[in-house]
């Protein structure tokens, strides 16, 4: 494995531990409950009920998905984005 890492560049690297952490603060928006709620939906997608479906929108709604992806194209991007690209519908 650290063979495998050496041939990595270094700024791929913390660019790669940044979006883990970006990733991590979303995640942890939802209880431990939710956590393993979420997990156990995304198991078996295609078998969900209706009132699962919603339960699985509600939670992936709390993990702001658009407010991380900004915040992964602004640690990415060698410019400034717009705010609006940034931030989170409820900020």
């Amino acid at each position: 494995m650290t063979s495998a890492l050496r041939s990595i560049p270094v700024l791929k690297l913390v660019a790669a531990a940044e979006l883990a952490i970006a990733a991590r603060r979303h995640v942890q928006r939802l209880t431990p409950t939710e956590r393993r709620r979420l997990l156990e939906l995304i198991v078996r997608p295609h078998r969900l009920t209706a009132s699962e479906r919603q339960e699985l929108k509600r939670l992936v709604d709390r993990l702001q998905p658009r407010a991380f992806a900004g915040a992964a194209a602004e640690k990415l991007s060698p410019v400034p984005l717009p705010k609006r690209w940034t931030r989170s519908k409820t900020a």
